[in-house]
């Protein structure tokens, strides 16, 4: 009696061409839109190809479970690990399109809408920093953006900020208004009294040119916090 041969599995891993069109992630994008991707799949579409045994896919759900989060991944400076630099070239390159792309729409030629949007956009400048930096956006009399600029740079717990030279700025792109801020590494939001020290006297070395402080926000996990909004300007 003859038996039919047991079915053994390949020696070649299903790729991503092996799968149904409509869950390809490029071709899911095209017909669905880059939102109905999840982050392994948005990875996958920078990194373009996995390695032996791994799709792109496979490859951007072990990279987001080794660093925890997808903001964990694109913030660290280490993140490259694990990927060749080709590919890690395509992500910051796009994290660097959308910081631009929030860039032109700041400067679109409206004002600021309110310290929500102001708050969003300074997170999505600073909180990726394993170190404190210290930033302004520099704003026209109507509070529309002239300028972002990062001033100061420190260490792990601190920046030394220099209220003369952010007055020198204002000058410089002629300011009228600047919100400040800086990021704490720790993730913790709560502004510390020498925060705060450094706020007053920020406040009153601009004043001195009639340059108005609106806001010093405090960038952590979660909502940055503004000390405007703590009644502390």
């Amino acid at each position: 009696m003859d038996f039919a041969a047991a079915p053994t599995e390949s020696s070649d891993p299903m790729t991503i061409r092996d799968w149904p069109s409509e869950e390809r992630p490029r071709e899911k994008l095209l017909a669905r839109g880059p939102g109905a991707l999840s982050d392994a799949e948005l990875l996958a579409v920078f990194l373009g190809s996995g390695r032996r045994g791994a799709s792109a896919v496979d490859l951007g759900r072990e990279l987001l479970a080794r660093a925890g989060s997808l903001k964990a991944l694109l913030d660290a400076s280490h993140g490259k690990s694990g990927i060749g630099p080709v590919a890690w070239c395509r992500l910051c390159a796009g994290l660097e399109l959308g910081k631009r792309y929030l860039d032109a729409e700041l400067r679109s030629g409206d004002g600021l809408s309110g310290p929500e949007e102001s708050a969003r956009y300074l997170k999505s400048r600073l909180a990726g920093y394993p170190y404190e930096v210290f930033a302004c956006l520099f704003l026209d009399t109507r509070h529309r953006v002239i300028a972002f600029e990062e001033l100061f740079r420190g260490t792990i717990d601190g920046a030394q900020v220099h209220p003369r030279e952010v007055v020198r700025r204002c000058l410089a792109h002629n300011a009228a208004a600047v919100i400040a801020a800086h990021n704490h590494p720790s993730g913790v939001a709560e502004p510390s009294a020498e925060d705060r020290h450094m706020t007053a006297k920020l406040r009153d070395s601009l004043a001195l040119v009639d340059v108005r402080l609106l806001d010093h926000f405090v960038i952590g996990h979660g909502e940055p916090t503004s000390l405007a909004r703590r009644g502390w300007l």
